[in-house]
C-alpha cells in the first residue's frame, strides 16, 4: 500500500493535517478539488479573527492556547506572516452573548482581559462609538490570521516532509475496505491505511452517511475605504471587533492591513442564506452593501466611506454550531472526519491538524475533543439527551 494516510480536502484543516502527518513520517497523499489556497470554499478572504476569550464555549480555550503556540511554529518554519495580535474588542450590552460569553471564558481560564465601559472604549479607540449602555471585553492577545498564508504554509511543510499533494482532483467517493480505505477521484482510485476527511462545504455529499445534518450558508465580507483614509484603522490603533446589537445581530471587523488603498474589512456574522458549493451566488447585490453600510455607520462613523469590494464564502454549520472532529462512527479505524466548523473554526487550524494526525496514527489524542463527537447531534435529532461528555462539558482549568 503506497500511502499510510489520504487527506481529502486541503483547505484550512486538511492542509494542517497533511503537514502534521508528514512531519511524523507518515506517507501522505493529499487530494484537493481546486488549486492550493483557493477562494472557492471557506479559507480565503485575507483575514480571520483569532481570540481566546471564547464566547461560544469555554471548552474551546485549551485548543486555542495550543493553536497560538502552533502559529508561532508555523511562522518560524515557513517565514510567512500568519498571526497579527493587534488586540480585540467583544462589544455589546453586558448581558449579550458576545460580552457575557467572552467574560465567562476569560474568567474560567484566567485569561488576561479588561472590561471597558462605553466612555473608555471611545477614548481608547476613537474609531468606535458605542452606545452608553454598551461595554466591551478587551483582549490584548486577540487579533487576526492570514488564511491564505496559513494554508500555504501548511502545504509547504507537508511537501517538505514528503507528502504527495494532488490538486484539481475532486473526490467522487470513498469506502472502507478490509485493510483501510479506497478513494475514487475523477482521475483514478487510491488506497491507504487511513482516510482523513476535511470536506468543508462538501460535507453533505461526502459524509452523507454520518447521520448529521449540515447547513451550508453563503456569507459576504466587504471592504470599505474610510472617510479620511485608513490611518486611524491601522492595527496599532484599531482592534479586531465583534459587536452584538440589542437584537442579537453580530457584526465584525478588522484593522486596515492591506495598505493605504486596501480599506477596512467588515461583515455580518451569520447573516447568510442556504446554498451549496454548486449553487452559491458569487454576485454581491447593492442591497447587501447598503445593509452592512447602514449597520456599521452607527458604530464606526468613519465607515462606510466608499465601498471597495466584497467576496463570498461558505459556512458549513452543524445544528449546535459546534465542530465535528472524530473517528467516523461507522468506520472509526479507517476514517477520521473534521467538518462543520460553523463559521468560527479557522483559528483552530494548526491544532486541528495536530489532532487529526493523532487520531489517524494513534487512534486517540491528548486534546479534549469529546465535545466534538457527532453522536451528540444524532442523539439530539433522535430526541434523547446527550451524555455529559458528548454535550461538551469543558474540563476545569
Amino acid at each position: 500500500m503506497p500511502h499510510d494516510v489520504i487527506v481529502l480536502g486541503l483547505g484550512g484543516m486538511g492542509s494542517a493535517a497533511a503537514a502534521h502527518l508528514a512531519r511524523r513520517g507518515a506517507r501522505v497523499l493529499g487530494l484537493e478539488r481546486f488549486g492550493p489556497a483557493h477562494d472557492r470554499g471557506s479559507s480565503h478572504g485575507g483575514s480571520r479573527i483569532t481570540r481566546q476569550s471564547y464566547f461560544e464555549d469555554p471548552a474551546y480555550v485549551p485548543l486555542l492556547l495550543r493553536a497560538y503556540e502552533l502559529y508561532e511554529v508555523l511562522e518560524r518554519e515557513t517565514g510567512l506572516e500568519i498571526a497579527t495580535l493587534c488586540g480585540g474588542l467583544m462589544a455589546g450590552r453586558p448581558d449579550s452573548r458576545t460580552v457575557a460569553g467572552s467574560l465567562r471564558s476569560a474568567e474560567r481560564w484566567d485569561l488576561p482581559h479588561e472590561l471597558l465601559d462605553a466612555r473608555e472604549i471611545r477614548r481608547r479607540f476613537p474609531t468606535m462609538t458605542p452606545a452608553d449602555d454598551e461595554v466591551g471585553l478587551y483582549e490584548a492577545r486577540a487579533g487576526l490570521l492570514r488564511p491564505e498564508n496559513t494554508v500555504t504554509a501548511h502545504l509547504r511543510l507537508a511537501a517538505r516532509h514528503g507528502a504527495e499533494l494532488r490538486f484539481q482532483e475532486p473526490a467522487m467517493g470513498w469506502e472502507a475496505a478490509a485493510d483501510g480505505v479506497r478513494v475514487t477521484t475523477a482521475r483514478g482510485a487510491y488506497t491507504a491505511g487511513h482516510l482523513v476527511i476535511c470536506p468543508g462545504a462538501w460535507a453533505p455529499q461526502l459524509l452523507a452517511d454520518l447521520g448529521v445534518a449540515f447547513l451550508v450558508e453563503r456569507q459576504v465580507t466587504h471592504w470599505f475605504q474610510p472617510d479620511g483614509g485608513v490611518g486611524p484603522f491601522l492595527p496599532e490603533r484599531h482592534p479586531i471587533h465583534i459587536w452584538e446589537d440589542a437584537d442579537g445581530v453580530q457584526s465584525y471587523g478588522f484593522p486596515a492591513i492591506d495598505g493605504p488603498g486596501g480599506g477596512v474589512k467588515a461583515a455580518f456574522f451569520r447573516a447568510g442564506r442556504e446554498c451549496t458549493p454548486e449553487t452559491i451566488d458569487r454576485t454581491v447585490r447593492d442591497a447587501e452593501v447598503r445593509a452592512l453600510a447602514d449597520h456599521v455607520r452607527a458604530r464606526l462613523p468613519r465607515l462606510p466611506g466608499t465601498h471597495l469590494t466584497a467576496v463570498t464564502c461558505m459556512y458549513t454549520n452543524t445544528a449546535d454550531e459546534h465542530f465535528i472532529i472524530a473517528g467516523h462512527p461507522a468506520h472509526p479505524g479507517a476514517a477520521t472526519v473534521a467538518c462543520g466548523f460553523s463559521g468560527h473554526g479557522f483559528k483552530f487550524t494548526p491544532v486541528v491538524g495536530e489532532i487529526l494526525a493523532d487520531l489517524a496514527l494513534d487512534g486517540t489524542t491528548r486534546h479534549p475533543i469529546a465535545f466534538f463527537d457527532p453522536r451528540r447531534l444524532r442523539a439530539a435529532a433522535a430526541g434523547s439527551e446527550p451524555t455529559a461528555t458528548s454535550a461538551g462539558r469543558e474540563p476545569r482549568p
